[in-house]
């Protein structure tokens, strides 16, 4: 009798014990989100080099889309949904006439200027002055730019103009994003020189960066996060801003050739 008293007490015992162990890690489970990102194509070197450390501090798992930045607007406009959204702020801004945004999670994050790019083993031109650079654009014979609907092709668009020699220049012109190759058309000699985004050319291969515009020529381009007002579970994101924009992780922004400047709420 006491034997089986015995293995009937430890029986519920192991039942107890086991449902305790259930309930201590159900709530761990439960907070490990899938985080959706939609992100402009600036930040996708940085974005990917700190994904793996916090997936593994915090069991969510990240799953980012970097597309052009006007594509991400449209992916938005046309209803996409997204758990945090990376994108120049003026154009969170301009997002938010339409989606309402969360004020927690919006941060300013890192700031990156346009880069002149020229194919491995040429001779790097002087673009230490505006006059410097407007001697290339008219010296070279084929110039890659992103699309004039992005915020560095308009900003390049007018620059030209600024210049005085948008109608020589404009013929010379090879238009496609670094997202879909432009860096790519300056080393295969597609393009005698490209200019982008200095993030946006740092994998890409058999190119060399000059170095970036000078200050008189140079528009900076700033990337921001924010959460839209439909997830209702933003802790997961506000976590990812967090971890994106903590100083420790400042390194992997200038790796990626940002500027590190925000601080999450």
């Amino acid at each position: 009798m006491s034997l089986m008293t015995t293995r009937t007490g430890l029986g519920v015992s192991g039942h107890l014990i086991a449902l305790l162990l259930f309930v201590l890690v159900l709530p761990v489970a439960a907070r490990a989100d899938e985080i959706r990102i939609l992100s402009g194509g600036g930040p996708q070197e940085a974005v990917r080099a700190v994904t793996p450390e916090f997936e593994k501090a915090t069991g969510h798992k990240v799953r980012s889309t970097f597309a052009l930045v006007t594509v991400i607007q449209q992916k938005l406009a046309g209803g996409e949904k997204a758990d945090l959204i990376l994108l120049p702020v003026p154009l969170i801004a301009a997002t938010e006439k339409s989606l309402p945004l969360r004020s927690e999670g919006r941060v300013v994050l890192a700031r990156v200027g346009i880069a002149v790019i020229v194919r491995k083993g040429a001779t790097p031109p002087d673009i230490s002055t505006s006059d410097a650079v407007r001697k290339i654009l008219l010296d070279t014979r084929s110039i890659a730019f992103p699309p004039p609907n992005t915020p560095v092709g308009g900003h390049l668009a007018r620059m030209i103009e600024q210049l005085g020699i948008a109608d020589v220049v404009r013929p010379k012109l090879v238009i496609r994003a670094a997202i879909d190759g432009g860096a790519e058309l300056v080393a295969k000699g597609e393009a005698d020189v490209g200019m982008y985004l200095l993030s946006e050319i740092q994998s890409a291969k058999d190119i060399k960066a000059v170095g970036l515009l000078p200050s008189a020529l140079q528009n900076f381009v700033v990337y921001g996060a924010a959460i839209p007002a439909y997830n209702e579970k933003p802790e997961a994101a506000v976590a990812f801003v967090k971890f994106l924009s903590d100083p420790n992780k400042k390194d992997f922004w200038k790796a990626a050739g940002f500027e590190p400047m925000g601080v999450a709420n």
